[in-house]
Order: structure tokens, then sequence, then C-alpha cells
């Protein structure tokens, strides 16, 4: 089954996105041509829309800022070399990776440490006896886990099409690439930066940095290592690290100064290491404006859930929007929200199209509700689309 014409998307389409994000990266590079951009209105460094940036190089990213989501994941297997590269040949201005450790403490990038599901590991007799049942971050899962291999043992595993059911064109990829170490990422960004002429920007995640700290495989000092290594861990660097555990942002913040983003999950929820240090404050305390006031002691901006800038209600319609993007600028702090995709099944009631859950919606008007709320960027599975709907907004 495919999702028809509108869900693979033409030649003319992803050639037409990569050339609009690579003109506006291109305009974010000359300064010249962004002042005057921003003079006309278009395009405005998040410093500058609302008093705050730090000083830091995200000022000069294109606002509202496409963020591509594990890669171009809504077209190749997420976390791979390959979405990677359409992310940026689409003209992705940021490019998102999920970081996780090796048994002997490489950092790999996939999006949880279960591989059941993302790498063809099931299917090899060889790591049968690996399969076993873990609690992280309070859940019971039982798989293959990264933390049980050896980085030489994850490199003879290929990826592989997490959600096959919605995406079944991205199975053909699948066994095209293997699990990619972050140094690799980092060297293959430096390469395409050199070969663009441009700084290639990331978006780096810490995947539950609090189970992995308790069996001895601490994230963030690793992270650190390798910012340094590769010129990436000062305030202008062209990467924001993020992750839902506010005390590894704060750890980060005494490793590097790189800019820092703490997502944001469901309002009624608790980051994992504030359960388990006993800390009673839910999403929702750290989204009101006493909440931001201390985010932004440590961290330059925020990646919430885009349900807490616009609710749905119980239909899965939106709501009325919160206060959450005023609050949040005024206190300095950009907003990065997270997911947008193209399927019916991840977009709001309203802008569903048909009765096929994989189908595509009326995701160009999603986005722009969403973009007129004020964001500073926005993860999306789908660059090519977010930065179609992005010049429509810009240019509406």
């Amino acid at each position: 089954m495919t999702h028809g014409a509108e869900s693979t998307p033409g030649r003319r389409t992803l050639l037409g996105a990569a050339v609009l994000g690579s003109a506006a990266l291109g305009m974010a590079a000359a300064p010249g041509a962004h002042a005057a951009e921003r003079a006309a209105g278009d395009v405005r460094a998040p410093g500058e829309r609302h008093g705050g940036g730090h000083g830091s190089g995200y000022r000069s990213l294109p606002v509202p800022t496409v963020i591509a989501h594990r890669g171009a994941s809504g077209y190749r297997p997420e976390h791979t070399l390959g979405s990677y590269q359409l992310a940026l040949d689409m003209g992705a201005h940021v490019v998102e990776q999920d970081l996780v450790p090796t048994k002997d403490g490489h950092l790999v990038c996939r999006h949880e440490n279960d591989i059941t599901g993302t790498t063809d590991v099931a299917s090899r007799p060889e790591f049968a006896s690996r399969r076993t049942t873990k609690s992280v971050d309070g859940t019971a899962i039982t798989g293959w886990f990264t933390e049980d291999f050896t980085l030489a043992e994850l490199k003879t595993l290929r990826a592989k099409e997490r959600i096959p059911a919605s995406r079944q064109e991205n199975t053909v990829y699948d066994g095209r690439w293997t699990i990619p170490t972050f140094e690799e990422v980092l060297r293959w960004a430096d390469a395409e930066g050199r070969r663009r002429g441009r700084p290639v920007w990331l978006h780096v995640e810490t995947k539950h940095p609090t189970y992995f700290r308790g069996i001895g495989l601490g994230l963030e000092e690793r992270l650190a290592k390798l910012l340094r290594r590769h010129g990436r861990h000062r305030a202008h660097s062209p990467v924001f690290l993020q992750s839902f555990e506010p005390t590894s942002i704060e750890r980060l913040a005494k490793l590097v100064d790189s800019p820092r983003v703490v997502l944001l999950s469901g309002a009624n929820t608790r980051p994992w290491d504030f359960v388990q240090s006993g800390d009673p404050r839910t999403v929702a305390d750290l989204v009101t404006p006493q909440g931001l006031k201390w985010i932004a002691s440590y961290a330059q901006g925020i990646g919430p859930t885009l349900d807490l800038i616009v609710p749905r209600d119980a239909n899965g319609r939106l709501g009325t929007p919160t206060t959450l993007v005023r609050d949040a600028h005024a206190r300095g702090l950009i907003l990065h929200p997270y997911t947008m995709r193209n399927e019916n099944s991840f977009l709001p009631a309203d802008f569903r199209r048909g009765t096929d859950p994989n189908a595509y919606g009326d995701v160009f008007g999603a986005f722009k509700v969403y973009f007129e709320q004020g964001i500073d960027g926005i993860f999306t599975d789908n660059p090519d689309t977010g930065l179609l709907a992005r010049a429509d907004f810009v240019d509406g």
C-alpha cells in the first residue's frame, strides 16, 4: 500500500524545497542580506524579536527555523546518515540527533536505547541471547539495548524503518545504513559545512540521562568531550543541546557554553530526573512565568510539545492558544516545539483529510496556525513541507 501521489514527494518538490532552504541559509550567512530581510519584516532573529539571545550564534538562523526531526525521517529510516543527508539537501536549517551509549562508552544516534524496532537485531541469531527486559524511566521494556552491545557489535546491525505500517515507502531503505556514531555525524557535519561554505547546525538530545548515569554511562561528559574536539562547545557554536531532563541541561551548562534547550512533554508529566530526586514539580509548573525564569537561568530555550502552545480538545481539535510563547519570550527563551508530521494520524483533527490515517492531511494549514503563535522554530519529519510552509508564512 502507498499513500498515493500526495504522500510521496516528487522530484520537483524535493528540489524546490532544497533550493528554497539553501537560499534561506545563504541569506542567514550574509549579514547584509539578513539585515535587509529582517528590516523588511520577513525573517527576524530570535534575540531581536523578544530581547533574548544571550549573544549566541543561533540568532543568525532564519525564523521560524525548520528543524529536521531525526533527519528527514518522513522519507528515510530515522537517525541514519541517509536521513540526515536528505534533510540537509532539502534545505533544513538544523538536523536533529538523539544520543544513547554503547557498552564501551561510545555515543550513537538512536531515538531509544531499545533498538528492537529500528534495527535488524531481532533477526540476528548471534544476538538472540541479548534480548532482555529492563525498566527505563519507570517503564518495563523487552528488547535489545545499545548499552548491552559494543560499538563493533552494533556496527554489524543495519537500520530499518521504525513505523513501517505508516511509512511503507521508507522500508525500501531498510538495511541500507548502519547506526551512526555521534562522532561520525560531527565529521559529516564538518565536511558538509566546508563543502557548502556555511556551518551545518545540529540539535542534539541526551536520552534517558539519569538512567544511563545510574549504570555508569553518563552522557554529558562524553558529549562535551566530542563537542570540544570539534569546536562546538562555545556560545556561538552551530549546535543546540536538548534534554527532557533539566538536570542534564544544568550539567551540560557547567561543561560547555553551547546553546541549550529544555524539552517539555505533557503538562501533567514530570521529568524523570524529578521523579528520581523527589522534585514534585510537573511540566505545568515549569511553563509558568516562575518556572520559565528558572529555566532561563541555565538554558536559552525550551522545546515544548505543540499541545502546550495550542491545546487539543477531547476530539483532537485545536483549542485556544496558551500564553506560553509570550511568557517564554518575555524571559529571553526561544521556542522549538515538536513535532509536525504530514500524516493524518499525527495532525490535529481540524486538518485531517479523508479516513486513511496514513494519508497526508492539510499540513500546511496546521503549520500556519503554529507559526502564527510566534514560535522560533519547529521540529518536523518532513523538512521540505516545513520549508514550503515557512515560505508561505514569511512571504504571506
